[in-house]
């Protein structure tokens, strides 16, 4: 087995971070259970976050950011895995203070890594990744709350946000798509939204304690304002599912709209997800909720990952970026 491999690191001099992509030692990988030669990542707003020294997502550098890996099993102390199985792993503390996907291996505990299920390939796995995986867990939790009709989804140009638009459209809800970039109009008619709105109108502060109602049921990858806004305008027992604070991660609103309309606010995390419903929402994903994400995907290579992190910090991407980390 090769001694070395390929990593985007991230290394501190001086209180400053940067990133370059860096030959190291297979050594220097953490001593965990399954050691995975990765193909495939994907690029989140997280994960540019860590690469330049966002210490709310990593606390010590050097680091390898990604949370998102899938690729083939080379060892395993765990049973349950064996050499040559093809894996996901995404959540937990991967990329955030463990070593992560932008990397051509990764060591990981066994308890975070996932089979790749039947009709998913590890290229389809990381067009999906934590973004796909999140906004999947969104629709499940809402079905759950017996979700009918007009969907809501915010920041819908986003990662999270078009996946979310594309399964809600796939299983036959009428989505509003909510996005400030025009640009991204025709991929969000292209997913599947009926009706497009400017984020501005939800994101302008407004005191009174109730709206017009307006959904049945909201994706919410902002926060702040936004969520406020959405709150607001639910129909009677309707739910939103919020899983981001781009916007802000304060709420400025009072309990009329759960106490008068029933409404409920679903915090989603895929960091720590029970493992039985994380499996279960791949199968889905691999199965029913199948959707064609090749119209939201930008690839690129691990050595393309300098260029594109200063991107996604400034809105300038669109979709979903897979990142191809090996052949």
């Amino acid at each position: 087995m090769t001694k070395k491999y390929k990593a985007l690191r991230s290394e501190e001099k001086a209180e400053q971070v940067s990133y370059s992509i860096k030959e190291l030692d297979l050594a220097s990988l953490p001593d965990n259970d399954v050691l995975i030669k990765v193909k495939y990542s994907a690029l989140n707003y997280k994960d540019a976050l860590s690469a330049t020294g966002h210490r709310g997502v990593t606390r010590e550098y050097p680091h390898t950011p990604g949370i998102d890996a899938a690729g083939v099993v080379v060892e395993s102390k765990d049973s349950m895995f064996q050499l040559g199985d093809k894996v996901i792993v995404t959540s937990y503390d991967l990329g955030m203070n463990t070593d992560g996907g932008f990397a051509e291996y990764i060591r990981v505990p066994s308890k975070w890594v996932v089979l790749l299920p039947e009709g998913l390939s590890l290229r389809t796995a990381m067009m999906l990744g934590t973004a796909g995986f999140t906004a999947a867990q969104c629709v499940y939790e809402l079905m759950l709350n017996d979700l009918q009709d007009s969907v809501l989804v915010t920041g819908a140009s986003g990662g999270v946000g078009s996946i979310a638009v594309a399964l809600l459209a796939n299983k036959g809800f009428k989505v509003t798509a909510s996005t400030g970039s025009i640009s991204a109009h025709k991929l969000l008619r292209d997913l599947g939204a009926q009706e497009i709105i400017n984020r501005s109108e939800l994101a302008e502060e407004n005191k009174r304690p109730i709206l017009k109602a307006r959904f049945n049921g909201a994706v919410d990858t902002v926060g702040g304002v936004t969520l406020d806004n959405i709150i607001k305008q639910l129909h009677n027992d309707c739910a939103v599912a919020a899983c981001g604070l781009v916007g802000g991660d304060k709420l400025d609103i009072t309990v009329y709209p759960f106490i008068l309309r029933g409404v409920k606010l679903l915090g989603i995390s895929s960091e720590n997800y029970e493992m039985s419903k994380r499996k279960h929402i791949w199968k889905l994903l691999a199965t029913d909720w199948q959707v064609d994400l090749e119209p939201l995907t930008t690839e690129i290579n691990l050595e393309d990952l300098p260029e594109y992190i200063p991107k996604i910090l400034a809105g300038q991407t669109q979709g979903h970026i897979l990142v191809k980390v090996a052949d």
